[in-house]
């Protein structure tokens, strides 16, 4: 059966997030925020509990973002003392303030810098290592050389998001390129990017070749699509998903998310942030979008939840996002660092 993933998001992908999509059916391998590498870095503590505290059941893998090799790789040595199923390298963040310091995205302008820096990961990870990248950074020049270093040095697993990092999440996503990685590397390889549905996924693992799906927002969305994969994957009927289902998964989400040091309203608008996602899948007018994002309190939130969602509980919740019913109203990523979501403008 093919294999998923839930892609690493900063602001996202925490200990609560996982959890709260592992009770709707867990993907088969998670991914942390990355850890930020320099010279003066330490493990971020919070994203240190979504490994410690893993109950998923499932791996987790440590994402890094950094480019001094010695850093690192004591980076990944501090992490081995940790209940990790590998380590993985982000050659894929497309935020301006990112790949303006040479990593993430912006390695992808060095491949050379990228081949030293997979030398010296693959030597210092006893266990799995493998590296999530984009195709490019304004074009594929670069392309087939990193793909050549990635078999080189015996990447584990590729996760291949099918843009460049100049297109950040606004283009087309280039199957066909995320299908030559398929044809060109040793190891298997996860497709992502607009991974809307679990019939999507087939569609994409069909046209790509590839060894399954990563997905990312769209697990924001619809944190039961894992599950819906693996139906579709084996031949059996798709949950069918409510929007009184979809009411408990946003009330488990927020209890989720709750924190002592965290004032009322801003929990209030990290969760219209997370709810600029699930909207696109409520209505086809977007009046639940309308309605969430003037919203300041939790009962606010929650009267305009029950509003949209509980007056006829028993409709569907759309598999895919309805036509013109935008996520991020403003622009389709942030301005500032388009790999976290509290920049997503409501």
């Amino acid at each position: 059966m093919p294999l998923t993933a839930l892609a690493p998001m900063q602001d996202v992908t925490d200990l609560a997030f996982m959890q709260v999509v592992a009770h709707y059916g867990a993907p088969d391998y998670f991914f942390t925020e990355f850890f930020r590498v320099h010279a003066t870095s330490r493990l971020e503590k919070h994203i240190l509990r979504s490994i410690d505290e893993n109950t998923t059941g499932k791996p987790i893998f440590a994402q890094l973002i950094g480019e001094d090799i010695t850093h690192l790789v004591r980076t990944v040595q501090e992490l081995l003392a940790h209940p990790i199923a590998g380590i993985d390298l982000n050659l894929g963040c497309p935020a301006p303030k990112v790949y303006k310091k040479n990593v993430g995205g912006g390695l992808l302008r060095d491949p050379q810098r990228i081949d030293d820096i997979l030398a010296a990961l693959r030597a210092c990870c006893p266990g799995l290592f493998t590296v999530k990248m984009r195709i490019g950074f304004e074009n594929t020049a670069h392309y087939d050389t990193v793909l050549s270093s990635v078999s080189r040095h015996r990447v584990d697993l590729l996760s291949v998001h099918g843009r460049t990092v100049k297109e950040m999440y606004r283009s087309e996503v280039h199957y066909d390129q995320i299908a030559h990685a398929v044809a060109r590397v040793s190891c298997p390889v996860l497709a992502n990017g607009n991974v809307t549905s679990a019939v999507k996924a087939t569609t994409i693992i069909d046209q790509t070749r590839s060894a399954g799906v990563m997905v990312g927002r769209h697990a924001i969305r619809n944190p039961w699509i894992f599950r819906q994969c693996r139906e579709q994957f084996s031949g059996k009927a798709i949950t069918v998903v409510t929007l009184a289902d979809v009411r408990e998964y946003i009330e488990r989400l927020y209890r989720a998310t709750a924190a002592v040091h965290l004032p009322e309203q801003a929990h209030v608008n990290k969760m219209k942030k997370y709810l600029n996602f699930v909207g696109q899948s409520v209505d086809p007018t977007g009046s639940f979008l309308y309605d969430m994002r003037r919203t300041s309190t939790e009962v606010e939130l929650f009267t305009v939840c029950d509003r949209h969602l509980l007056t006829n509980p028993q409709n569907e919740f759309a598999l895919e996002p309805y036509p013109g019913v935008i996520a991020r109203p403003n622009c389709e990523t942030p301005t500032t660092d388009g790999c976290t979501l509290e920049e997503i403008p409501l």
